[in-house]
């Protein structure tokens, strides 16, 4: 797979208005880990390999455990994550999948009784912010890059 062009150098109004964005949701107050559960769930169900590297990556960073990560694709058959990240996890798969969903009132009232309007409004703009970056980097074909290959034991 090629990448097909540089979106940084095509437009760089585009990439600067998308960074301010992205800015906001780093800095809206929102737990870390809500945010790294945003962009992982989103970038899995998009198929955007280039985002799920970089935020299985940060997540680690962040001290967040494997378990928790690797099991993010799978999320409603295990128990690993809380009530609150459930609501969360349950309302990323509703807007990103969008068309398919319609934004169903369950889940929406699900989130809605773990977060404040306010938050939902942070959450909901941070879901459609990963989702435009996934959007750009499987639509390029941006390339993730790899890692130096582990030396057996």
């Amino acid at each position: 797979m090629e990448m097909r062009l540089n979106h940084t150098k095509a437009s760089p109004e585009s990439y600067k208005a998308l960074l301010a964005l992205e800015t906001f949701v780093q800095n809206s107050g929102l737990e870390r880990r809500f945010i790294h559960l945003i962009k992982l769930r989103a970038s899995i169900i998009n198929g955007c390999a280039y985002c799920v590297d970089m935020h299985v990556k940060e997540s680690r960073r962040d001290g967040l455990s494997e378990q928790w990560i690797n099991l993010m694709s799978v999320w409603r058959e295990s128990t690993v994550y809380t009530a609150q990240e459930r609501a969360l996890l349950g309302w990323v798969d509703a807007v990103t999948k969008i068309a398919e969903t319609g934004a169903p009132d369950g889940d929406f009232y699900a989130l809605k009784a773990h977060f404040s309007e306010e938050e939902i409004v942070k959450i909901t703009l941070a879901i459609g912010t990963i989702n435009t970056w996934n959007r750009i980097a499987v639509g390029f074909r941006m390339q993730h890059p790899v890692d130096a290959a582990a030396k057996a034991a």
